[in-house]
């Protein structure tokens, strides 16, 4: 230990010669060791550790001479530095054979004490010396084991590069997190490293040239790297640089941390969000569309509060229910069940039949509006008009097509409208999207509805579909008509650029469909469609050759690309209608115009205008 004094060894048959050695060499710091005989002095070696060995040359059975080989023969011992003590004056040969033996220096008896302590003090000054670097040693020793146990257990993947870019260091993390072992890299220059993507491989030594060209700097840089079984990650490379400095060369110390997953979770995040922003936007649009076709139809400001209120409760508890089931297929009866709740129709009056069927989110919500529109009209026109009546709804499902009849018993005489509400509207346009077929038989005896909705991707033929006897042929839901003749002069103006234009719709949410239509048509075009899939689109495209197109900027998940680059292709000019963002359109088309949802008919007939002009512009 530091504080622990230093032990001088003094050989000497001589008592009295070990006396005066005692005496001279009372040093602070110092610790003399006496034995009679090289016996004593190697047991004493091998109990302490010594500084210094003093000597005397002629001691009985062992002398100094052979005392010194057997010190410099052993390991513990081949260290000590040995001054010889004797009374004889020496010639050159026995000199000699002293220092062969080990010995550092000679002094002669009498002892000049002087002379003695100057050069015992030496010899003590060189063992704190060498106490002090032993310590200096091992914690230098225990800094940088720690520091290398510190970079083996890193959750990040350590490695070092020196100033030839090579690689010097390769840790136990680099190891567990890269694949690679450190036979595999130490020594390689890093354009050699097999851990380097080819592609990102040049501007990763082209920063560590960087690094190393400065003075100290700190980066972070973001490269991606291969693991050992083959797969391509992202990283971020966390570099701490330090210029050279005398004989130490500038290096490279590099923690690597896989960023793969944090990358993809991002992405993911930007995909919900922009997701999220759809689905509440095209709701709004919904809403809205409800809202603006219920006000045209509604015959008092009482009578659109109470239709646009069950309406908005209707859509809110499906969407209750979807959330409950994170977004997974919701039970027609638990529908059905939430209509009862909110008082649309009473339990008493309703009579169900059918087996357990799940819908698809997006068809529960458009199937709880015409449940409650169904409801709503029962109430205000049919059997649920009286206090006697009864509805009863029955489904089958085969071959993933359900059938549901909504039939009313009890009811006032029943007389074909003369006209179509917007209730008997959403009733009919609702599930267009989606394929299905839904008419009605306005019997004497009461109302009957029939809907047909495949629930896989495809709808087999028409004939293998249950019908309904006697039942309506199913009405055209957007025939287009020719433009309404203005009222006057001021009426033309803003609709006069776009008079007669077809402007195809590509909308696969039938309200917000239904609401672009209408405004088309008050802006003096004709609407054709809606398109709900690309495929649909396209062949209408094609088919009818529009002059102008909306389009959504998704349909049920699908990607809107292919129809933008047929428009393009054939110079008709178009704009997005969507919930999304511009960074979620087409990436060739993102400068096109874009009407957010939810929109103002204003906000349509401006648009309309606005590829009215282009396309009179590309025409010239």
């Amino acid at each position: 230990m530091l504080n622990e004094p230093l032990k001088i060894l003094a050989v000497d048959d001589i008592r009295e010669n070990l006396l005066v050695l005692e005496a001279a060499l009372d040093q602070p710091g110092v610790e003399l060791v006496t034995v009679s005989s090289g016996f004593e002095a190697l047991e004493a070696m091998l109990r302490h550790d010594f500084a210094l060995a003093l000597l005397d040359v002629m001691m009985p059975e062992m002398d100094g001479f052979e005392l010194a080989e057997l010190m410099r023969g052993t390991e513990r011992t081949r260290a000590v530095p040995i001054i010889f003590l004797t009374a004889l004056a020496t010639d050159e040969r026995r000199r000699f054979r002293g220092y062969e033996a080990g010995a550092v220096d000679y002094l002669l008896k009498p002892l000049d004490m002087v002379e003695l302590n100057s050069k015992v003090a030496v010899f003590v000054e060189l063992a704190r010396q060498r106490r002090e670097i032993a310590r200096q040693r091992d914690e230098l020793g225990l800094a940088l084991g720690r520091l290398r146990a510190h970079g083996d257990n890193s959750p990040l993947a350590v490695l070092e590069i020196d100033a030839n870019l090579r690689i010097v260091s390769w840790y136990r993390s680099a190891e567990r997190e890269v694949g690679f072992s450190a036979q595999d890299v130490l020594g390689l220059k890093v354009e050699e490293a097999p851990f380097l993507a080819p592609a990102d491989r040049p501007g990763f030594v082209e920063a560590m040239r960087a690094l190393l060209g400065g003075e100290d700097r700190r980066e972070t840089q973001e490269h991606r790297f291969v693991r050992a079984d083959g797969a391509l990650r992202e990283g971020e490379w966390y570099c701490s640089s330090l210029a050279g400095t005398g004989s130490r060369g500038a290096s490279v110390m590099i923690e690597l941390l896989d960023v793969t997953e944090r990358h993809r979770a991002e992405e993911t995040q930007r995909l919900l969000i922009g997701e999220l922003n759809h689905r509440v936007k095209n709701t709004l649009a919904t809403v809205q569309a409800i809202a603006s076709q219920g006000f045209r139809h509604a015959l008092s400001a009482e009578d659109f509060q109470q239709s646009f209120s069950g309406r908005l409760q209707s859509l809110a508890r499906a969407h209750s229910l979807l959330s409950a089931t994170t977004w997974e297929p919701a039970s027609l009866r638990n529908l059905i069940a939430d209509q009862v709740a909110i008082g649309t129709v009473s339990e008493e009056r309703l009579r169900l039949a059918g087996p357990d069927v799940d819908l698809p989110p997006e068809l529960a919500l458009r199937f709880s509006l015409i449940l409650h529109e169904l409801a709503t009209n029962a109430h205000k026109y049919g059997a649920l008009s009286n206090d006697t009546g009864t509805v009863s709804l029955d489904w089958s499902l085969s071959r993933h097509v359900l059938s549901l009849t909504w039939t009313e018993h009890g009811g006032p005489p029943v007389v074909p409208p003369q006209r179509r509400g917007f209730g008997s509207t959403l009733i009919e346009s609702s599930m267009a999207a989606d394929g299905a077929r839904i008419s009605a038989e306005y019997a004497p005896a009461g109302v009957r509805w029939h809907l047909v909705l495949p629930l896989a991707d495809e709808l087999p033929p028409a004939t293998e579909l249950p019908s309904a006897a006697g039942m309506a042929p199913e009405p055209a839901l957007f025939e287009p008509q020719p433009p309404v003749p203005p009222e006057d002069e001021t009426a033309t103006a803003s609709p006069a650029l776009s008079q007669g234009l077809r402007i195809l719709i590509v909308e696969d949410e039938p309200l917000v469909a239904m609401e672009l239509m209408m405004e088309i048509e008050d802006s003096g075009a004709v609407p054709l469609g809606p398109a709900t899939s690309c495929e649909q689109a396209i062949a209408m495209i094609r088919e009818t050759g529009p002059d102008l197109a909306l389009l959504d900027g998704n349909l049920n998940g699908e990607r809107i690309d292919a129809v933008a680059d047929e428009l393009a292709a054939r110079a008709t000019p178009f704009a997005f209608v969507s919930g999304y963002d511009r960074q979620h359109l087409p990436p060739n088309h993102s400068k096109r115009p874009m009407l957010g949802k939810p929109f103002l008919g204003r906000e349509v007939s401006a648009m309309v205008r606005q590829l009215a002009e282009e396309a009179e512009t590309t025409a010239r």
